[in-house]
């Protein structure tokens, strides 16, 4: 996969791939606008996301509805250097939701892409080059 990451003015920087930008921005007292989610809030939306993605699908494979599911993500940051040090992801279900699957459920989150990477992080290879 190749994106092209650009800088469309102010503070922001946003990403093209395929048919999709999306886009990005500092807070008015990082000197940006505001107008779009920093680059690290939307990894770690994606954290929540694909664990979300995961849930929907073991609920999609079982007919089970997904009314009344949500995941709730809380982030542990150190205050002495400010690194991410845990994400618990809660997912919350219904009463109605089977007790059997519960435990499942969670397994199925747990399989996350985005997760699996950072479990087992990719090498970077960042260089310039003349256009």
């Amino acid at each position: 996969m190749e994106m092209l990451i650009d800088f469309p003015g102010g503070a922001r920087v946003d990403a093209h791939f395929g048919p999709y930008t999306v886009k990005t921005d500092q807070p008015p007292m990082g000197g940006g606008e505001g107008s779009a989610p920093t680059p690290f809030a939307l990894f770690l939306a994606s954290l929540g996301t694909c664990a979300g993605i995961y849930v929907l699908g073991f609920c999609r494979q079982r007919g089970l509805p997904t009314e009344g599911i949500r995941l709730i993500q809380r982030v542990h940051s150190n205050p002495m250097n400010g690194m991410v040090e845990k994400v618990d992801i809660e997912i919350q279900v219904p009463a109605t939701f089977p007790e059997r699957y519960r435990d499942a459920l969670v397994r199925s989150a747990e399989l996350c892409a985005v997760k699996k990477h950072l479990e087992n992080p990719p090498a970077f290879n960042v260089y310039t080059q003349v256009a």
